[in-house]
């Protein structure tokens, strides 16, 4: 698990997952997938905050795509009232109503017929709320050893058992930094 980080590292497509040390109640034992990172700031949603409200209530159009648990997600505490929608899509191309993050994860428009975006969705997660650093916050938490950066496996971004999340994450790159030799070249 790696915690050298500098301000010219860009970390979108990451995770963040939560140490010990960290000692902020709004992130216990969460992961964070990062939206966006650079100079000024940086940007993600938690993937294992289920809220109650199911997506069929307050965004019908997109329950076929909705990836289990089919909840609405608690993204962070910052901007309570902003929707995001977070998405695997067929074809990894900006297009109308998608924008790419890594290959085929991005940010979906939730205004837009799930239909007429052109990336064609295959799953869906829709978040209330989002986590946010300003300049240089991040890096220095993750120097600290408040946040470990992982890079998502597989099904990280839409695990089906968000409960279960954080310590398969953290089971899975401990494990491989057991493994891993003191010599960088065997690695």
């Amino acid at each position: 698990m790696g915690n050298d980080l500098t301000v010219t590292d860009a970390l979108s497509g990451q995770l963040l997952v939560a140490g010990p040390s960290l000692g902020d109640p709004n992130f216990d034992r969460t992961i964070v997938y990062l939206l966006e990172h650079a100079a000024e700031g940086a940007l993600g949603v938690v993937l294992n905050r289920p809220s109650t409200l199911g997506v069929a209530e307050t965004f019908p159009q997109w329950t076929a795509a909705a990836a289990l648990p089919r909840v609405i997600f608690s993204g962070g505490p910052v901007e309570a009232d902003a929707v995001l929608g977070l998405a695997r899509v067929r074809e990894a191309t900006d297009g109308p109503g998608w924008t790419s993050i890594t290959g085929a994860i991005g940010t979906v428009d939730l205004a837009m017929d799930p239909d007429s975006v052109s990336a064609g969705v295959e799953q869906i997660r829709i978040y209330i709320g989002y986590a946010g650093w300003g300049a240089g916050q991040l890096e220095e938490e993750v120097a600290a050893g408040a946040w470990f950066v992982v890079e998502p496996a597989g099904h990280d971004v839409f695990h089906p058992d968000p409960d279960r999340l954080w310590g398969d994450v953290l089971r899975r790159d401990a494990a491989r930094a057991a493994m891993a030799s003191d010599n960088p070249s065997w690695n």
